[in-house]
Formats: structure tokens, sequence, C-alpha cells
């Protein structure tokens, strides 16, 4: 397996590469290959002299997106991010041109933001709205700020496609969202995105909590932990991070 998964990181080795490369006898690297090779797990490229993965490879990956759940995937995850940082971890994804939460785990203090599964919520007055937001190509992001009305929820609302789009470049740079009161007065909210396969931002996770306890000078303590478990959920649903495929 460990010769697998050398291979499959740097395809078009030869023999005496992969056997240097490892540290093995060049006579243990090829019985290793031709035991995968006989799987269909990699394949001789004749005419170059090279190995490469196998369609195998990418049958069982496949098989393995298969029986991946996005919710049960992140339950660890947010109950981690959860006791991490005190707050209410949350999971969400795009639904036409609304954040859809789909799990959350509660903090136990008394004061405590509450998104139960099913809540919508708009985009751009939302933390994890706007970190898919960030992720989207101009022409999907024009296309659902021209079918949406920002509305304003409190002074701090963003309110102008100017002002969003502003916004957005700074969460894109930066890699996690911030949703400062811009929901609810008092609460604010710190967003980072999930990726797919494809390195396409598929869901967002967050932490929410009232402004007392998640202030600013708390923001890039919390920023960490919300990055850190939105990149483990991307492994764990075999995506590739921002940072590998960009």
């Amino acid at each position: 397996m460990a010769v697998f998964e050398f291979l499959s990181e740097g395809q078009g080795k030869t023999l005496s590469t992969l056997a240097s490369e490892l540290d093995q006898s060049p006579a243990t690297i090829y019985r290793i290959l031709v035991t995968l090779e006989g799987r269909g797990l990699v394949e001789f490229d004749q005419f170059d002299q090279v190995w490469h993965v196998g369609p195998r490879a990418f049958i069982i990956g496949a098989r393995f997106l298969k029986r991946t759940s996005l919710v049960e995937r992140a339950r660890p995850i947010l109950r981690r991010l959860m006791e991490d940082t005190g707050e209410t971890a949350n999971l969400g994804i795009e639904q036409n041109g609304h954040v859809l939460f789909v799990s959350q785990v509660e903090t136990n203090s008394s004061i405590r933001a509450f998104f139960p599964p099913g809540t919508l919520s708009q985009m751009h007055a939302s933390g994890i709205g706007k970190a898919l937001l960030a992720e989207m190509d101009e022409v999907r992001i024009e296309r659902l700020l021209s079918d949406a009305t920002l509305e304003e929820f409190t002074e701090f609302t963003l309110t102008s496609q100017g002002a969003l789009k502003a916004d957005l470049s700074t969460t894109r740079t930066r890699g996690y969202a911030i949703d400062g009161e811009e929901r609810n007065i008092g609460m604010r909210c710190i967003a980072a995105p999930v990726f797919d396969i494809n390195a396409e931002a598929v869901a967002g996770i967050s932490v929410s909590g009232p402004t007392s306890r998640v202030g600013t000078d708390q923001i890039e303590q919390f920023s960490k932990s919300v990055v850190a478990a939105a990149n483990d959920l991307t492994s764990a649903i075999g995506g590739a991070p921002k940072s590998v495929a960009r």
C-alpha cells in the first residue's frame, strides 16, 4: 500500500526511480507492482517504460464517494470544534440561493446561537453563506445576487453589492468569513468552506456565539479552529483542499 500511495502522488515513474525513492530493491518493488497490476490497481506503459495508477483505483475510490455522507462525516468534526471553541458548531450548504443548515452541535452555555437542521438563511448575512459565495466564480455570484434582495437585518448587514463583493474578496484572501452582527445583534459567526473532490466548495463549517465570548480579539484564535475543522471535513469526504487544488 505504501508503494501504491507513493505512485499515486507522482505517476509515470520507472521501476528504478520507485526503488530509489522508496529505498527498496528493484526486485522487491517489481514484485509489489506486479501484484498490484494483477488487481488492476496499477498499469505499466510499455512505450515509456513507466508505471501509473490503474483504472481499478478509480472504481474503488468511486465506491468510497458513494457511501460518503457529508453530515455523517461532519458530526465528530463539529463536536470537536464545539469542544475546542466552546461555541455552537454548524454545517450548512447552498440551497437555491440560501444557506441550508444541515447539522449542528450546540454549546452547553445558556446564551447560544441556534440554527436547527432545516433552517434557511440569506447568504449575504451568514458566515457560511459568505464563505461559500467567496469560492464561487464571478458569473455564479452575479447570477445569485441579481436574483436576491440584500435584506437589511441589522445596522451591520451588507446591503450593497459593492460592500458585499469587497467583503467576499477579503474572505477569499484570508480563507474564512465573518458575520459580525450582520444577521443578529450581539452574535458573531466565523465560517470556512469545505471542498469536494473537484475542489469546489460544497459546504461550510462555522462557529457562532455571542460577541461577549466571540469578541474581535478572539477572531484569530477561533478562525484557526474553524479552518482546521473545514480542512478535516474536506479530507474526510475525499475532497481537494483549496491550497492543493489551486
